[in-house]
């Protein structure tokens, strides 16, 4: 298992914090976030494999993804750190803290638990893939056509299309493509509904949407039993609890680490 270098960008200085996006996603979609923790923090906003910027790999587990991470820390020399993951990331947070909890002052994971969850996003990646990308000419043809083969909400369809983007071929050409390595996790898709076995002592915030199926009620002994310092909160949202109570997401986090 080799570890990929990581692609990032920083913000503010101050005591380092980590944030890691969700599945499809990028660190694009953290910016305004981490400006609002950048006037304390030394905020670090990370594309994990197979993602954004970052290299694609032939692999893609929750054991290799912490094990960039852990490249990442050794690299900036990272110590103490608030570390941030959303859903996907939050499962890499999970499994970077039950190895190297050392790394760690507080722990904050956004709408994840540690349960094993069905996986639910097989549309999606089929959708994605009978899209020929490399046949479409503008994105608002590649948008009207995963509007006739998803049927998912307008946030979702343009949350996707924030990864296309225009790859140029060595002839000079060039066409559309998926920023992210989308056949490595449709083949890798069943490792994101895995539990997680191996917890950490650190100081944790599991701050989830009540809309959300992620976290209920039944679920906290059992998160409780593998982050004992775990605080709860919760938002009036679903999945995309950041994006859709910035305010309120902001607020939570920074009473939580101040």
């Amino acid at each position: 298992m080799s570890a990929v270098r990581l692609n990032f960008k920083e913000y503010g200085q101050g005591k380092p914090m980590v944030i890691l996006h969700g599945l499809f996603g990028s660190l694009d979609n953290w910016f305004s976030l981490a400006k609002a923790f950048a006037d304390k923090h030394h905020v670090y906003l990370v594309d994990q494999r197979n993602h954004g910027q970052s290299p694609h790999a032939y692999s893609h587990t929750y054991e290799e993804m912490a094990e960039d991470l852990f490249e990442f820390f050794q690299q900036h020399r990272l110590q103490d750190a608030v570390l941030i993951g959303h859903s996907m990331g939050g499962k890499t947070a999970m499994n970077f803290a039950g190895k190297h909890s050392n790394r760690l002052d507080k722990l904050v994971i956004v709408d994840m638990g540690v349960k094993t969850f069905p996986v639910h996003h097989d549309l999606i990646i089929r959708a994605m893939q009978a899209l020929e990308l490399h046949t479409i000419s503008s994105r608002s043809e590649a948008e009207e056509e995963l509007h006739f083969l998803l049927d998912e909400e307008e946030s979702t369809i343009q949350f996707l299309l924030k990864n296309i983007y225009r790859h140029k071929q060595e002839d000079g050409s060039s066409n559309y493509a998926w920023r992210f390595n989308l056949d490595v996790l449709a083949d890798d898709i069943e490792e994101m509904g895995l539990p997680i076995l191996e917890g950490s002592d650190v100081e944790t915030l599991f701050l989830y949407g009540t809309q959300s199926k992620y976290i209920l009620e039944e679920d906290k002994p059992e998160i409780l039993s593998l982050f004992p310092n775990t605080t709860f909160k919760s938002l009036n949202t679903g999945h995309w609890v950041h994006a859709q109570d910035p305010e309120g997401f902001v607020a939570s986090v920074k009473e939580f680490i101040d």
